[in-house]
């Protein structure tokens, strides 16, 4: 018997450089005789709440897959392939009017394009350990 999963992959958080407090160790007296913990600030680079629209999150899907793999082993199962789920996109621009550059020169219309494509997620094949395929 066989068993199908898919494992998405999701999207790299985008980072950003903030200052933040850290702790030194170190205690103080406050104001009133209560005690207050020594912080220095520190840059760091921390997650932000969007996502990249174009890099996938390589150490996260890795985890995903490993977590799948771990459960279709406890469930008996052996992995036969893990086949990637790839999707594209592309972005284009044309103009067919006349226009004239800086320099005097003239053409008649541009156009560029480009295409790119990444892994959506991957599709894990496994087989029941101990039966043999038909």
């Amino acid at each position: 018997m066989n068993k199908v999963v898919y494992v998405n992959a999701h999207f790299k958080p985008l980072m950003k450089v903030q200052s933040v407090k850290v702790p030194t160790g170190e205690v103080k007296k406050g104001l009133f005789g209560g005690k207050k913990e020594v912080t220095r600030k520190e840059k760091q680079l921390v997650a932000t709440d969007e996502f990249s629209d174009c890099t996938i999150d390589g150490e996260r899907l890795t985890a995903d897959i490993n977590q799948a793999v771990a459960s279709l082993n406890s469930e008996g199962y052996e992995v036969v392939s893990i086949t990637p789920v790839t999707s594209g996109s592309y972005q284009y621009r044309y103009n067919t009017e006349k226009w004239v550059s800086p320099s005097g020169g003239w053409g008649w219309g541009y156009g560029y394009g480009y295409g790119f494509s990444m892994t959506e997620g991957v599709t894990i094949l496994a087989r029941k350990v101990g039966q043999v395929p038909t």
